[in-house]
């Protein structure tokens, strides 16, 4: 896969998300997004941050370009690092630049920071969240898949 990315060779396709409920909180101008993962009626499975360049607000939506590396958190706040041999390759393939890299680093203490504090989106409010009951299922504009990216 990172080859093809690496090539540009890679084409953006809908897809529907199909297990747990999923809450993504983004914070502007900031290289990492983090998602919380709910069991029905809302039991908190886990914490998922993936690390990423800080989102674009377009016409129809955001965008943002995942940097491969996640941390998963689990409820209990134990840690594991995921992704980090694809990093390393992505690095290797000019994906992901040195200024990149370096905000990565940053945002990799900022977040065992917040981890450890217990606070922005592990702070313990987040862990009682729940979908409003009326509120509808999100859908992609039907020009999602073909809408022009920052890149071009």
């Amino acid at each position: 896969m990172l080859p093809n990315l690496a090539a540009g060779k890679w084409e953006l396709a809908a897809w529907t998300w199909e297990t747990n409920t999923k809450l993504t909180l983004l914070v502007p101008g900031a290289y990492f997004s983090v998602d919380l993962f709910f069991r029905d009626p809302g039991d908190l499975v886990m914490w998922y941050v993936n690390f990423e360049r800080p989102f674009q607000r377009t016409p129809i939506g955001i965008d943002t370009f995942d940097l491969m590396l996640d941390l998963v958190i689990e409820p209990d706040t134990s840690y594991r690092w995921k992704d980090e041999g694809e990093y390393t390759q992505a690095r290797q393939l000019g994906i992901i630049t040195d200024d990149e890299h370096h905000q990565v680093q940053q945002a990799r203490e900022q977040v065992l920071a917040l981890l450890d504090q217990r606070t922005g989106p592990f702070d313990e409010r987040w862990r009682s969240w729940r979908r409003e009951a009326h509120w509808q299922l999100p859908t992609l504009p039907v020009n999602a898949t073909t809408w022009p990216t920052p890149a071009g």
